[in-house]
This record gives C-alpha cells, structure tokens and sequence, in this order.
C-alpha cells in the first residue's frame, strides 16, 4: 500500500490526546512496517526524535499561524501525489482534501460537539457543525478509539459500523513507576508543589466535571484533617475563573493547584509523585489520563460514565460524577485503605500493560486494507 497522512497534530498539539495519538501512530507504524511506502504531510522538523525508515518520506508543509490549531488545521492538505492508494486524516477528519484522488480513512475519536456542545470551544463547535457530516460522507472508512464511540458515530451519522474500526489508544512508554521521592523533589523545584496531592490531569472543559472535583475535594479534607492539596493540570482555558472561584467560595483555595500545562518531560513526575488520579469527566472517547496513572502505578477513580468503565474496566473505582459525596467517599477510601489501595496499583498496572501503541497501529493497518479492499 501507498498510504499518506496527514501528520500534522503530531507537532501542533503534542501534549494532547489528539496530538499524542497522531505522534504514537506514526511512530509505531514506523516501526513496525518495514512494506507498505508512507508519504506523511508534515510541518518541518516536527518529529526530529522518530529515525525514519526508508519507506516513509515527509512532504513539509508551512507552519502558518498557529495561534489556533483548529483554524490552522482545517486548511486541507493538497494531495498532487497521485499514487496514495488511501489517506488518513488522524484529527477527528478536520482539514481532509475536496477533491477526492484515493479513499480517504479520518479518526473520529468522539462526537462531543453533538452531545455536549456547550463544553465545546467555538471554533472546533463551528468547523464540526458545518463540515462532519459532508467529511464523513466522504470517508470510506473511519477509525476510532473506542467501541462506545463506535456507536455514537454510528447513530450520529447512520454510519455503517462495519465501516468503524475501533483502535485503542495507549499510555506512553514514558509512563512507568519512578522513584517517588526525587518525583516530589522534582515537582518541588519545577511547580512549588510540595506534599501529598491529589491530581487531576486533562482539559479545562466543563465536560470534565472540574468544579465536581473540587467540591469532592473539599467535603474530603473536611474529614481527612491532614494537610493534602488538590493539583489540577492543564492548559488554563476560559473556565479557569470559575474553578478558581469555586476554591475560594469553599474556603480551600489555599489547597487547590493550578500549575497550568505541564510539559510531557515531567507528566511522568507529576504522575509518579501524586496520591492518586482523579477523573470525574461526564462524556469521554477514550479517555487518556487513567491509563497513564495506571501505568505510573497510581491508583485511579473515574468516571462511570461513556467509554471510560470500558477503558479502565474492574482497575479503577468507578464513580457516579454527578454525585459529589460518592466522588469525595471514594477519595478517603484509596487515600485511607492501604490494601485496596495496594490492590488498585496492582490491577491498574496490569490493565495498562494491555494497551500498546504498536497494537494500535496494527490495527490500523487491518483497517487500511479493509477500507482499500472494500
């Protein structure tokens, strides 16, 4: 096969799901395919750490203004290769060509837009409102990264789900156990943050159920009565104030941490150093954060809801989000219960292990040839 991808998220949103996925594919596929002749649409020296096998080539495309990824993103690409037997457009299908030269595969990792647009940032909203149905309608294949997304796709587009291929994702090879105590001595230095904490990481969003955590939070430490903050990572989008706000309404703001993105060199830190993962999102494709705690060796509590019992199964404690008491329970059991705390690190690490990137773009290859053959 001739395949092209569109590789530009592996660059312009490294440190994001969507980025991490579109990097990990490409690797992996590096790796693993010694065959098939790749042509990756790429921004210069945006991969300089991936040493290239001969049967991958890289046309360089201008980085532009990059002050939105996906205004910047949605400007297709122009396929004048005409031998590609397929092309891949790995952000959710976002910037896939008009003309139509080979058949054309997106990943389509969720349909948030449509479920919870009000969590949505306006540009994403608007691009996916206007263009999805006419992208998928164009696709002759579309992967994504969970059986439950799977269906919502399917039922959001009437799309055939023999036409779906679900891929799982997979935590990094980054993320292992280290040492805890030069973790801490680490995200002392770098963040100020010194102690036990709890930690959340991911997106801003009101989807992700931010202002629940805290208020968990803060019905936890009303009992817990030792000195444990709240450690909330990632980029500091328009919610910020009112999550700030929420801290201070409760009195506890002292104990909430906003450290802000963290760059991926020291996520594994963060993990390493922290009490526990907290993850109460309300809607999730896949869901990345859980998997990279479990793979540190860092007991997990997520959310009941959408692909995320699928992804963690039994590995994690499962809870209701929109149930702050249960959330704030389930905190002072791990925290408190060094058994199932012990057990929970045990089954999480194993779970993790079950995911791999090289899997994933094994997967993907099966589904390359189906699409192609179909």
């Amino acid at each position: 096969m001739k395949i092209g991808i569109d590789g530009r998220g592996a660059k312009w949103y490294r440190g994001t799901g969507i980025g991490t996925y579109t990097y990990q594919l490409i690797s992996s596929l590096n790796t693993i395919d010694k065959i098939n002749e790749y042509l990756l649409f790429m921004p210069e020296s945006s991969v300089s750490d991936i040493s290239f096998s001969n049967n991958f080539h890289i046309e360089n495309i201008s980085e532009g203004n990059l002050n939105n990824f996906w205004d910047e993103v949605n400007i297709p690409n122009i396929l004048t290769n005409k031998d590609i037997e397929i092309y891949h457009v790995p952000q959710n299908g976002v910037g896939l060509p008009k003309e139509k030269n080979c058949p054309f595969v997106i990943t389509l990792h969720d349909v948030i837009p449509l479920k919870m647009p009000e969590t949505v940032g306006e540009t994403f909203l608007k691009i996916f409102n206007n263009d999805m149905p006419s992208i998928v309608s164009s696709c002759d294949g579309i992967i994504t990264v969970s059986e439950f997304s799977k269906e919502d796709i399917a039922k959001s587009f009437n799309y055939p789900k023999e036409k779906i291929f679900v891929t799982y994702l997979a935590a990094e090879e980054i993320y292992h156990p280290l040492d805890r105590i030069q973790c801490s001595e680490l995200i002392k230095k770098y963040y100020g943050i010194d102690g036990d904490y709890i930690l959340y990481v991911g997106g801003f969003s009101p989807r992700k159920n931010i202002i629940g955590l805290i208020e968990a939070f803060s019905k936890f430490i009303s009992k817990y009565k030792k000195d444990i903050k709240l450690v909330i990572a990632g980029k500091q989008g328009k919610s910020y104030d009112i999550y700030k706000k929420r801290s201070q309404d409760l009195n506890i703001e002292d104990k909430v941490i906003f450290p802000g993105f963290i760059p991926i060199k020291y996520l594994p830190c963060l993990y390493n150093a922290s009490k526990l993962l907290v993850y109460p999102s309300f809607y999730e494709g896949f869901g990345l954060p859980p998997i990279e705690a479990m793979a540190c060796g860092i007991p997990v509590i997520a959310s009941n809801l959408t692909s995320i019992p699928e992804v963690v199964s039994d590995c994690a404690v499962l809870v209701d989000p929109y149930n702050i008491d249960e959330i704030s329970n389930a905190i002072y059991k791990v925290i408190n219960d060094h058994k199932f705390r012990d057990k929970l690190i045990i089954k999480g690490l194993i779970r993790s292990s079950e995911f791999n990137w090289k899997k994933t773009a094994k997967n993907t290859l099966i589904a390359y040839n189906k699409i192609i053959n179909n």
